[in-house]
């Protein structure tokens, strides 16, 4: 699990920063219930995630947490930085309305903000159907595992070179 930088801490680089956030229970990948969420770990992401940001010229740091407040100061941070953000909130997508004020400030601020999820929410359990984060997201891609995260960063990647 990465640990948390102060702002002043944030990579810099010529390169557009990404902060990959996640959420409650994402640091348990690959041993809770992998029949839904892979058999990959926190650790695992970390490198795919370096090895797709060095091919798509953005400058990475993947970070976890199961506070909630974390998680908002870490939106709070990448608004401040300039940071562009993938946000797999997890539990918190589905109720956490001070998480979903910071990840509008992100939007708010002109940087891309992509939600993921490893598994497609709308085909799980009805609580799970609703986001709070979607409406302030720039997009959202769920379902394809690990790849979530990928193709949320490729998207970032083509929205900045557009």
């Amino acid at each position: 699990m990465a640990s948390a930088l102060p702002s002043s801490a944030l990579p810099s680089s010529a390169l557009p920063s990404v902060l990959v956030l996640n959420g409650p229970n994402l640091g348990r990948l690959g041993v809770r219930e992998p029949e839904i969420y892979g058999h990959a770990s926190m650790a695992d992401l970390e490198v795919a995630a370096a090895k797709w940001g060095e091919d798509l010229g953005l400058a990475i740091e993947v970070r976890q947490t199961d506070n909630e407040s974390e998680i908002v100061g870490w939106l709070h941070e990448a608004v401040d930085a300039g940071a562009h953000v993938v946000l797999n909130p997890a539990a918190f997508t589905h109720y956490s309305y001070a998480l979903r004020d910071a990840a509008a400030q992100v939007t708010s601020a002109g940087l891309l903000l992509v939600e993921v999820h490893l598994s497609n929410p709308a085909t799980r359990e009805s609580f799970r159907h609703y986001s709070v984060v979607a409406g302030i997201a720039t997009g959202t891609v769920a379902g394809f595992g690990f790849d979530s995260y990928r193709l949320a960063l490729s998207a970032i990647a083509e929205r900045l070179r557009a």
